[in-house]
């Protein structure tokens, strides 16, 4: 074999080897498959008295009281899933944001390891200007790495 061939022969051999190997780990630590059409929209409980069981383990739970006064800090508190979802490195919620209507009112990033549950508290206040109906709508959102981007909401009064 001349040195052209053997070096033609090395360098193929190199890089069918490395993309071998990049896909078996991708494999080994995604090994759960991704069903793309949760990506195209935003995903929401369709049916309250019904849930799947996807619905329950990734849309987003508020807990917050049921009126609040305009002006005076309150807590929400925003977790994923009715039934926690869990936080493996082959299966994460990104971060978990909370909106007053269309106004962000915070954000978390989460990291993709074990030790955190997808739980996160808000201390909130409503500006007088922002519930001149006398309630708001608050929106939390989720992300999650192989089930998309997921929403939830709850209307409050506002006195």
């Amino acid at each position: 074999m001349n040195r052209r061939a053997f070096l033609k022969t090395t360098v193929a051999g190199s890089f069918v080897a490395g993309f071998a190997g990049t896909v078996a780990a991708a494999e080994r630590y995604f090994p759960t498959p991704v069903d793309m059409k949760l990506f195209e929209t935003i995903n929401r409980v369709k049916d309250p008295t019904k849930k799947t069981p996807l619905e329950k383990s990734h849309a987003p739970v508020i807990t917050a009281p049921t009126s609040v006064t305009a002006g005076t800090p309150f807590t929400v508190e925003v977790s994923v899933g009715e039934v926690l979802h869990g936080m493996i490195p082959a299966h994460w919620i990104g971060f978990i944001e909370l909106s007053l209507g269309n106004e962000p009112a915070g954000r978390v990033d989460l990291q993709p390891r074990g030790y955190l549950v997808p739980k996160v508290a808000f201390t909130v206040v409503v500006p007088k200007e922002a519930a001149s109906t006398g309630k708001v709508t608050l929106v939390a959102k989720q992300q999650c790495n192989l089930h998309g981007l997921w929403e939830g909401t709850l209307d409050i009064a506002v006195t």
